[in-house]
């Protein structure tokens, strides 16, 4: 591990990227309320996007969203009115969460830290958990929308 990798602070570099798709893709402000890097956190969600993550880090990168939430922000990035969790919800969030990751990737290049991407998938229901390797190190961050609060998960171990 580098020592830049040493002195990233993960929880810091998922906000400052959530917030800057956020503000420039969908012109809104978030505010995070909450870091936690606990085992088990209770995410009330009926939409989660994820991406898979590999090469120095192997995990994966999630946007967990309540019903009302995932349709707020797939209105705003779309421009229309959104009734349904539809493929539009599925896809604009896969797109969220992408660009988040992506801002990370980014991160941890600047760590020296060489990451790789996989396609999002999108999981629509209720009572799911999401889980990874043992010793996995989690950091969970919940944001603040006028519509509700979604999270961004990191489930990880370095490579």
């Amino acid at each position: 591990m580098t020592d830049k990798c040493k002195q990233l602070n993960i929880g810091q570099e998922i906000i400052s990227g959530t917030q800057d798709v956020f503000s420039t893709m969908l012109m809104l402000e978030v505010a995070a309320e909450d870091v936690s890097d606990q085992k088990a956190n209770v995410i009330t969600s009926n939409l989660t996007s994820m991406i898979g993550l590999g090469g120095g880090v192997r995990g994966m990168l999630a946007v967990h969203c309540p019903a009302e939430v995932a349709q707020f922000i797939t209105g705003s990035f779309l421009g229309i009115d959104v009734e349904e969790l539809d493929e539009d919800v599925k896809d604009a969030i896969g797109e969220i969460v992408n660009m988040i990751a992506g801002n990370l990737k980014v991160s941890y290049a600047d760590a020296g830290i060489n990451v790789e991407l996989a396609i999002p998938t999108s999981v629509v229901g209720n009572g799911f958990r999401v889980s990874g390797a043992s010793g996995s190190i989690r950091h969970n961050i919940s944001f603040q929308l006028d519509s509700g609060t979604f999270w961004v998960e990191l489930l990880y171990v370095l490579s």
